[in-house]
């Protein structure tokens, strides 16, 4: 266990706490369905931007990115710069969409256009990565909070899951978005310290940065080849902007924040300003993994031989920062698993709610809707900690569990660009095309063939999708059309 000032758990916990408070003081203000699903489309612009922000970093990420940069280059920025393009669309075109659809649910859409097998294939796809996604940030939260602390992990994973359930579930999406917007800030100030304490703390001064960077090919953002089977540049950009076009496109997580913002202008600008805000950040968390590299290859007798990758982060947060940023620095990782967690809870909860308990019955009663809506964001949540306890000690099935969820929701974009871009493919069309994809990206997913890049799963399968349903039904439509006028004649 490393050693940490009391100071610093001070501050953390009373931060955790206050979060917890903060957010079930929005219990009484939730007086319909509309208002925990949506916040009766009242939140500001900047709020829910700060939101969406707040959801793009996770815990893993935060302790990840540096980890990155730390034992490898700055390839996996060029994520980060594939999401502008991505917000541009989705505030042009995926923000006016789901505004003007009745439904707070991401696939009412997809029955319109499919029929109800769509939108429960969605729904489902999305459940089982939410559930499978608290546990997993649950558990990765608890490992370094533990390799910081020296707390048990499952303790961790428990106290955590708890908080995140009390406030999300009393105080719905408002609690969600408010909360996220002020563990957003947390976050940004933690990067920004330990940036700066970590640059100017280099024996050789700030240049020392850039020289020892350079020399050693740490800013590189990868190949520029067009190798298929590699990390390169061009393989990541696709691959963010596929994964980036989905989050705005199909993630019930971003479709409620449309719906909760002012108007379409706040939901507009929430979406770039969420999106952008999140490039300089995670360009902090690039420089904090390679400032970690000059700053422990300089002083190598500072990290002990046991301390790599992604625990060099941690490690220099209890070792290398001064006593009360240490604090704000847990803070700010603890907030990025808990703005993770409670968008997942509330948004599960809401799908649960719309896509399964409403659809095709009669007007369900308002208080037996929020009671549903609190009794499911409770049982997600104890789901979730339930993963993250058993990832402890059957990783690998749950490791298989989430590889088989994803290879499902590989197949959610494609479907929706499908019926967003394609007037002419129906259900049947779709159909086909889901199976096309799920099957080309189970292959890619498991099979361990080397001919492509992992990343490249998503582009090859959501494109088969949208491919094959779209000239499945242009084939259907000219066949249909042909026998049409040899009946006439």
């Amino acid at each position: 266990m490393m050693q940490i000032h009391i100071l610093d758990i001070v501050i953390f916990v009373v931060f955790t706490l206050g979060t917890v408070l903060f957010g079930i003081s929005f219990f009484r203000k939730n007086k319909n369905v509309s208002d925990y699903t949506e916040a009766g489309g009242s939140v500001p612009g900047f709020i829910v931007g700060m939101s969406i922000f707040a959801t793009y970093v996770s815990s893993i990420s935060f302790l990840g990115l540096p980890g990155s940069a730390y034992s490898g280059n700055w390839n996996s920025f060029v994520f980060s710069l594939s999401i502008p393009l991505a917000a541009v669309i989705a505030s042009k075109y995926f923000v006016p969409f789901y505004r003007n659809i009745s439904s707070v649910s991401a696939y009412s859409f997809l029955e319109d256009r499919f029929g109800y097998w769509a939108r429960a294939y969605a729904a489902v796809c999305y459940l089982l990565t939410q559930i499978a996604r608290i546990g997993s940030v649950l558990f990765l939260l608890a490992l370094a909070l533990h390799f910081m602390l020296g707390w048990s992990v499952s303790s961790i994973i428990i106290v955590t899951g708890l908080c995140v359930i009390i406030y999300s579930m009393l105080g719905g999406i408002k609690a969600v978005i408010w909360t996220d917007a002020i563990q957003g800030l947390i976050l940004i100030a933690g990067a920004l310290v330990s940036a700066f304490v970590l640059l100017f703390s280099l024996p050789d001064g700030i240049t020392q940065f850039f020289v020892e960077g350079k020399a050693f090919d740490k800013f590189s953002l990868g190949s520029f080849g067009f190798e298929l089977n590699a990390q390169t540049f061009w393989v990541t950009l696709f691959y963010g902007l596929f994964i980036n076009l989905q989050n705005y496109g199909i993630d019930q997580n971003y479709i409620q924040r449309y719906k909760s913002a002012k108007d379409e202008k706040n939901a507009r600008f929430s979406v770039l300003f969420g999106g952008l805000l999140y490039v300089p950040v995670s360009l902090l968390f690039f420089v904090i993994g390679t400032g970690l590299f000059v700053y422990y290859k300089a002083q190598p007798e500072l990290l002990p031989a046991t301390v790599a990758g992604d625990q060099v982060f941690p490690y220099f947060i209890v070792n290398g920062l001064p006593v009360g940023i240490t604090g704000l620095l847990l803070a700010a990782i603890f907030s990025a698993g808990m703005s993770t967690i409670s968008t997942s809870v509330n948004s599960a909860a809401t799908i649960i709610l719309t896509d399964f308990f409403e659809h095709g019955k009669k007007e369900i009663p308002e208080k037996k809707k929020m009671i549903i809506l609190y009794s499911m964001s409770f049982i997600l949540g104890v789901l979730g900690i339930g993963i993250g306890l058993a990832m402890m000690s059957v990783k690998s099935a749950l490791d298989a569990w989430w590889s088989m969820a994803s290879i499902f929701s590989g197949g959610m974009l494609g479907l929706f660009l499908l019926g967003y871009l394609s007037r002419k493919a129906k259900g049947v069309h779709a159909l086909t095309g889901v199976v096309c994809g799920v099957l080309l990206i189970a292959w890619m997913t498991l099979s361990g063939q080397q001919f492509f890049h992992s990343y490249l799963t998503i582009v090859f399968g959501t494109m088969l999708i949208f491919i094959v349903g779209f000239f499945a039904g242009l084939v259907m439509v000219r066949h249909n059309n042909k026998q049409s006028i040899s009946n006439e004649e």
